[in-house]
């Protein structure tokens, strides 16, 4: 599809409970397209890995966590950089779900600064990850455990991350065929669960999560 003709987040939703999600080439195109990965990366909700240094950042609590307090400054910190599949429409099609109560984000603050951040759209008991940015050591990390943490309380089955790297899976992300990752989107989508339905985690809640020994 080219330009944002026809794409409005009522069909965006639907893409997403079909299995595919837009994508763009980059920030200067208008258009989009529709992406269904043979190899699909996920998180595991009870297999979120925090390393012994991590835990032990998390515990100092260098950062201010915040949850929708900032989505339109996240997306835009995950489109800082030089090669994005963010574009105008896109952003703006994010918004609108937002708006809408679809798109949400967690955000990371040392001070007045916004350091680091992620964000995603829910559908029934779905999260689909999005993007995430940081521009201070583990920041991102940091928004990814308070968000898989939240995702367990709110009653969430399934966080689609899209893609696999190297990053997301020594956080305990893996990759499964496209057959299994659409088994387990049917079982989210008969599901329910609320973004945000318990109050934002703790630090010593966040680092119960399962932790690795490195």
């Amino acid at each position: 599809m080219t330009g944002s003709a026809g794409l409005s987040p009522d069909l965006l939703l639907q893409g997403y409970a079909s299995g595919v999600f837009p994508m763009s080439e980059g920030r200067d195109t208008d258009e989009v397209f529709w992406v269904d990965p043979r190899q699909r990366g996920i998180f595991p909700l009870d297999r979120f890995r925090i390393s012994r240094s991590l835990r032990k950042t998390i515990l100092k609590t260098p950062f201010r966590i915040t949850r929708n307090q900032a989505f339109a400054q996240v997306v835009e910190g995950c489109a800082d950089r030089d090669d994005t599949w963010i574009n105008k429409t896109i952003f703006d099609l994010y918004s609108d779900l937002h708006h809408l109560g679809f798109a949400h984000s967690i955000e990371i603050w040392e001070e007045r600064d916004l350091v680091g951040g992620v964000y995603g759209v829910t559908l029934n008991a779905a999260f689909f990850g999005e993007s995430m940015f940081s521009r201070r050591t583990d920041a991102s990390k940091i928004a990814l455990a308070y968000l898989v943490t939240g995702l367990r309380s709110d009653g969430f089955e399934l966080f689609d991350t899209q893609f696999l790297t190297d990053h997301l899976a020594s956080l305990g992300a893996i990759e499964i065929p496209r057959h299994d990752y659409r088994k387990r989107l049917a079982e989210a989508m008969a599901g329910s669960a609320s973004f945000g339905a318990t109050p934002l985690p703790t630090a010593q809640e966040v680092v119960q999560l399962r932790t690795q020994t490195s």
